[in-house]
């Protein structure tokens, strides 16, 4: 007679599975930008002006006990902080939160958090979906002021990110001093790799503690938020305190259970919340950021940066906008050196021969060319896939 039991299988319907209270996940990683830029008060409306430093008095030698003393100026311009606004709204419906063994509300709410933290940091260092009212990223702001090191063919990072033409020395140039390094997680392997020239790596660790990296003294840091761009960037390094941003409204949590969600392209209702038994979180964020640049001894004219960035092995490519600004027109035009270039508050001022030179990504531009005794003009540029010249005349005023 066969021996039977009960198996397994017989029981499998009475079997219940064991829920981990916990769900498996990393800590949500914040914005690396406010974490290292400078907080201004907080906004009372929607643009905050700042009055900068934009001309610096000068001094003169008297010329014997009888001599002529000499005049001098002192003058502010004004930075504009516009506020934009980063907001989200999660659909869920009521009968899926009570079901639930978890607060699902609870855990949506941290990750909303990242993802704002990330399309900042997107937006004002890399410029990926900057709004069309902010200034230039950082970026693009080093890449005007000549801050950007090509890697090469067999790259010597100790060079590149120290060495006299580096992006460290890049920041140097323009007489603020290097506060924090920004890079990707990949660039880690790179800093251990580092050899001085007997062959021994530069890289040190403490195998009884955490170690932080830094470079020449400034912290460094690897943003896991996935905002850095490593088809932009390897590395960048900076005076974070020359970079400031406000928030107009902080962050603010809404659960609404009345209203309808529409499709942003089609505008069709795609969702009835009263209807369908819905609630929806509503995150909003405003905030605005600037790089003053006020006027130094080093940066009189405030056409240098206090950032620079390593290139990855293959730059996106940018094209040269050359601006050649005149006074008059037809064969009595007259070069106007020192007259000021402005494009998305990036400033580049004219040679001897009036030329101003930016390095710009395909897009349409528009740029304000002023100087003394002329009046200003505003002239649009648009760049595709070659160079391109830009001849602007100025009137008198």
């Amino acid at each position: 007679m066969p021996v039977r039991i009960t198996s397994r299988a017989d029981a499998e319907a009475l079997i219940q599975e064991q829920l981990i209270s916990t769900i498996q996940q990393d800590a949500p990683k914040q914005s690396i930008f406010m974490q290292l830029a400078r907080k201004l008060p907080n906004m009372t409306s929607r643009q905050t002006r700042m009055p900068v430093l934009d001309m610096l008095p000068m001094a003169y030698w008297v010329n014997g006990d009888t001599g002529m003393k000499g005049t001098t100026s002192q003058a502010w311009d004004n930075v504009f902080i516009t506020a934009e606004e980063l907001a989200v709204i999660v659909p869920i419906s009521e009968a899926v939160v009570d079901d639930a063994g978890f607060d699902i509300m609870g855990e949506i709410q941290p990750r909303v958090m990242e993802a704002i933290g990330l399309r900042a940091d997107s937006a004002i260092i890399f410029g990926v979906n900057k709004p069309a009212s902010w200034r230039a990223d950082i970026l693009t702001t080093a890449r005007q002021a000549g801050n950007n090191v090509a890697p090469g063919g067999a790259p010597d990072y100790y060079d590149l990110l120290l060495g006299e033409s580096g992006v460290i020395g890049k920041v140097e140039q323009s007489g603020r001093m290097v506060t924090g390094a920004v890079a990707s997680m990949a660039m880690r392997a790179k800093l251990r790799g580092i050899k001085d020239k007997d062959g021994r790596p530069i890289f040190k660790s403490d195998m009884q503690g955490a170690t932080q990296y830094a470079l020449d003294g400034a912290p460094m840091y690897f943003p896991q938020n996935g905002s850095f761009d490593q088809k932009r960037a390897q590395l960048i390094v900076g005076d974070f305190s020359q970079a400031v941003y406000a928030i107009r409204q902080d962050v603010t949590v809404k659960i609404l259970d009345q209203g309808v969600i529409q499709d942003p392209d089609t505008k069709q209702i795609v969702y009835n919340l009263a209807q369908q038994d819905m609630i929806a979180l509503r995150v909003v964020f405003r905030m605005g950021w600037a790089l003053p640049n006020p006027a130094t001894r080093m940066d009189e004219d405030r056409t240098l940066c206090s950032f620079a960035y390593l290139e990855p092995p293959t730059a996106l490519t940018a094209q040269t906008v050359t601006f050649t600004v005149e006074s008059g027109s037809g064969d009595g035009a007259a070069a106007v050196p020192g007259a000021r270039v402005e494009i998305n508050g990036v400033r580049r001022v004219t040679d001897g021969g009036g030329k101003a030179v930016f390095s710009l990504e395909a897009g349409t531009y528009q740029a304000k060319v002023s100087a003394k005794g002329y009046a200003a003009v505003t002239e649009s540029v648009t760049v595709a896939g070659a160079a391109v010249s830009k001849s602007v005349a100025l009137t008198q005023a």
